[in-house]
C-alpha cells in the first residue's frame, strides 16, 4: 500500500531527510569526479585482482545504496542527486501527485502532477 504524505507530514520529515539527501549529494559528487577514469579502472582491474582506487570508492557506492534504500523504505522518490530533488507521493482531490522538494529549499512549498515533472511545479495552496 502506497504511503501518502500530507504537506505537513512531508515537511516534518525533512528533519530526517535533509541530512540524508545532503550526504547522497556529496557521495554522488565524489563518484562523478572519479567517473572518467572509473570505467577504465573497472575494466583493467576485472582481470587482475582489483584496484586500490576502485576499492576506495566501494564504501561510497555501498553508503549511497544504503541511503537510497532508506528513502525507498520511507516511500520517498529520489529524482536528482545533483540538485537533491525528491518527491513525496500525496493525494490531492482523489488523485496521486508529488510534493516536490529540493535540497536548497527550506521547506516543501511546491507540488506537481506526476506526469508534469519538475517543470510543472505549482505553489501549495492547501494544507
Amino acid at each position: 500500500m502506497t504511503k501518502y504524505y500530507t504537506p505537513k507530514e512531508a515537511n516534518n520529515l525533512l528533519e530526517v531527510v535533509r541530512p540524508m539527501v545532503g550526504e547522497m549529494m556529496k557521495i554522488a559528487e565524489k563518484i562523478q569526479a572519479s567517473q572518467p577514469e572509473l570505467w577504465d579502472l573497472a575494466q583493467k582491474s576485472a582481470g587482475n585482482g582489483g584496484n586500490a582506487k576502485l576499492s576506495k570508492l566501494l564504501p561510497d557506492f555501498d553508503r549511497l545504496h544504503s541511503l537510497l534504500h532508506q528513502m525507498q523504505d520511507m516511500e520517498i522518490e529520489v529524482k536528482d542527486l545533483t540538485t537533491g530533488l525528491i518527491d513525496f507521493v500525496c493525494l490531492k482531490d482523489g488523485r496521486e501527485i508529488y510534493l516536490c522538494w529540493k535540497y536548497d529549499e527550506e521547506q516543501i512549498q511546491f507540488w506537481h502532477e506526476i506526469e508534469a515533472g519538475f517543470q510543472g511545479r505549482q505553489k501549495i495552496d492547501w494544507e
